[in-house]
């Protein structure tokens, strides 16, 4: 789970519309549990990012770990979600925007997407150093958005392409340096008309089979990794789902921010049939603070999700953080 170049602004995580402005984004709400309403225990409701970070991409690992990718200067804020405690893990960088962010436990490595200039790139960070281990450059890239790893691959979406790029592994799961490779979004996948925002987050299911989700129709899609075909999947019960920007999974619960809401994530559970997957309705999260939310990270029982704020006024110097909700 933007839209940038240098700095963006995206009204569904990213909508290029130029490399200072940033888009409001206005959207229902329909609160149905909020983390205020229940005890914080020992982990904090809500931790501070530097001010002027405008994030956009969230991970998470090992522990109370996490990081939070820039879509201004293309930083890397590493940080503690029990202490709170952050600093920059990597440095900002004239042109470069991160959107999409990923750890691989396996490897140590933060995967990154995004672009330098008008070029896409996926770059890959040494989570202790902040070494940039690998960045491979994406040929005919139009908005790389967000991004899944899984044992062998990095699969990247593109919201104005209708593709997937992907970038192999080694059975450790180290950059190979090779280049990426594409595979085309086909079968019920709807069109990705010029100057539109398309597929956005993106997670592996337990078969192997990628979900999606698409800023501009809604839904989610699953996609068969190989062919490129994909389903719309039939979701039950609940509001149904009319955008969407980062996707997180755990098991086979599956939190999709903002998916039919401008301050909301819905939580939906994960069903097979066959070979076919299908998505049940469980209940919708939001909070006060939730302030163009963009991306989730699950961890230490939590879900933890970045406030954009795409939109604000003077972004260089706004505060910004990330708000902790319940996970059900």
């Amino acid at each position: 789970m933007d839209n940038h170049n240098a700095v963006l602004g995206t009204p569904s995580r990213r909508l290029v519309l130029g490399s200072a402005a940033a888009v409001a984004v206005t959207a229902l709400t329909t609160p149905v549990a909020s983390a205020r309403s229940r005890t914080s225990g020992h982990l904090p409701d809500s931790v501070a990012l530097p001010n002027g970070t405008q994030p956009e991409g969230i991970t998470s690992g090992p522990g109370a770990t996490f990081y939070v990718g820039s879509v201004a200067d293309g930083r890397i804020v590493k940080g503690n979600l029990r202490t709170g405690m952050v600093r920059t893990l990597l440095a900002g960088a004239a042109g470069r925007s991160l959107r999409g962010l990923f750890f691989d436990h396996r490897t140590g490595l933060v995967w990154a997407v995004g672009s330098l200039g008008a070029v896409g790139h996926v770059w890959a960070v040494s989570s202790r150093s902040g070494r940039v281990v690998s960045d491979t450059v994406v040929p005919g890239a139009g908005f790389l958005n967000d991004l899944v790893v899984t044992r062998r691959s990095v699969w990247v979406t593109d919201s104005a392409v209708g593709r997937l790029t992907m970038l192999r592994l080694t059975s450790s799961g180290r950059p190979t340096g090779g280049m990426p490779h594409f595979v085309t979004l086909r079968g019920q996948w709807p069109p990705s008309p010029p100057n539109t925002f398309n597929a956005n987050g993106i997670r592996s299911l337990p078969d192997g089979a990628l979900v999606l989700n698409n800023s501009r129709v809604g839904g989610l899609w699953q996609v068969n990794r190989k062919t490129g075909y994909a389903r719309r999947m039939m979701v039950k019960g609940g509001p149904a789902i009319t955008s969407g920007d980062g996707l997180e999974l755990v098991g086979t619960k599956l939190y999709n921010v903002r998916g039919a809401g401008g301050a909301e994530v819905v939580v939906t559970r994960m069903r097979r049939h066959g070979d076919k997957w299908r998505a049940e309705w469980l209940k919708t999260l939001t909070d006060p603070s939730l302030d163009v939310p963009s991306t989730a990270t699950a961890a230490l029982g939590s879900l933890w999700v970045v406030n954009a704020r795409f939109g604000v006024p003077s972004p260089a110097t706004a505060s910004f953080s990330v708000t902790r909700l319940p996970q059900v």
